[in-house]
């Protein structure tokens, strides 16, 4: 099997030869892109210059929309990867009124933890002074609330470790109860048994002869 070997692309020297091929190329370059045109519903224009400066176009609809359509595009796409000084103005304020806020609030931090009180006024102190007795209020309450739940807690514990000593001493008693009924049962059960075995050891009642009586047999002595 032979490979048709890729004919390397160079410029055309011999001119006829060029314009035979420009303009064979052109027709099957526009029929190509009325193609494309109507097989995909695509806008498309193509422009061409030979070497002779002259001009070759093909377009699916109006040329002039085309061109217009492509530089509104492009300006937009500027638009969208360049933004607009106005914004770039607005994201820098509100990136330095973050950074002061975080300055403040920093600088706020480390007076309350005692740090950085140079310069400050009286004013300024007694404001700081009530901002740190307000927060211990608040400290003491919260501990307060705190404790009070976990008393609330023990409490109910309490309650229940209560409950369940009750149950258990009450099973202690119904097992004791029962322990002293098997114990007197027992008891009465020896007794009965006792009682039976001597009464059936003595037998029946004997019956004896009477000294003055005395049964003989035989003939009456002669002497």
């Amino acid at each position: 099997m032979m490979v048709k070997e890729k004919v390397q692309l160079k410029k055309i020297d011999n001119a006829t030869a060029r314009r035979v091929t420009f303009s064979k190329r052109r027709r099957g370059l526009f029929k190509k892109a009325e193609e494309l045109s109507v097989l995909c519903d695509a806008d498309v224009a193509v422009i061409l210059f030979s070497s002779s400066e002259k001009l070759f176009h093909y377009s699916s609809s109006s040329m002039k929309e085309v061109l217009e359509r492509r530089s509104l595009h492009s300006k937009n796409l500027e638009t969208l990867n360049q933004p607009s000084l106005e914004l770039q103005l607005v994201e820098d304020a509100n990136y330095a009124k973050l950074s002061k806020e975080v300055a403040e609030r920093t600088l706020q931090l480390r007076r309350l933890r005692g740090e950085e009180l140079q310069g400050l006024s009286i004013e300024e102190l007694h404001q700081l002074e009530k901002l740190l007795e307000a927060g211990l209020s608040r400290v003491v309450s919260k501990k307060s609330e705190v404790i009070m739940n976990e008393i609330s807690h023990l409490q109910e514990k309490e309650l229940k470790l209560k409950e369940e000593n009750g149950k258990l001493r009450q099973e202690l008693l119904i097992i004791s109860d029962a322990r002293k009924r098997t114990i007197r049962d027992s008891d009465d059960y020896d007794e009965s048994s006792e009682c039976t075995n001597i009464c059936n050891s003595t037998g029946p009642p004997q019956e004896y002869e009477s000294s003055g009586t005395s049964l003989r047999l035989g003939l009456p002595y002669s002497g």
